[in-house]
């Protein structure tokens, strides 16, 4: 017989709690083990959200032009009736489309201090208007999911 054994057969509740003990630290690691798991399962999911909220940004960019070519188009047309309507109604109809996709347009009011997170100003005009205050949008500026995607451009005051 080993010492082992010997001091098995000594004290076997000595033995059975040092079991016991091991048997609570494998099932405290376990639950730490799920519980992270748990967790990263959860951040991977928020992840995933995110990545599907954003993963059409690069084509509603796109998007932005065309909107933009439909205004130019629009303002140049001449006021003939049926045609000028129907561009009117394909402009919108991708433009709500575009909405349900939680785009939103950046919304700018002459007169209002310049602000920086959502304007990119890329002229300064002399007025009689206090700095920094705008003075027209030259081109809007659109959020996708809340993120800023695209500027809007405007002049300021000096």
């Amino acid at each position: 017989m080993t010492s082992e054994q010997k001091e098995e057969k000594k004290d076997p509740a000595s033995k059975c709690e040092k079991y016991k003990e091991e048997a609570e630290e494998y099932l405290d690691g376990w639950k730490r083990a799920k519980a992270d798991l748990a967790n990263y399962k959860k951040e991977e999911a928020k992840r995933f959200m995110e990545m599907v909220k954003f993963a059409s940004e690069d084509l509603i960019r796109e998007m932005i032009v065309i909107l933009d070519s439909f205004d130019l188009g629009l303002a140049a047309l001449e006021k003939d009736g049926k045609a000028e309507k129907g561009l009117y109604l394909i402009r919108t109809q991708l433009e709500d489309a575009l909405r349900k996709r939680g785009l939103e347009r950046v919304i700018i009011s002459v007169g209002q201090p310049f602000d920086a997170a959502l304007q990119e100003a890329i002229a300064e005009v002399e007025s009689d208007k206090s700095s920094g205050i705008v003075i027209e949008e030259v081109e809007r500026g659109y959020l996708l999911n809340g993120k800023l995607i695209r500027p809007a451009r405007v002049k300021v005051s000096k």
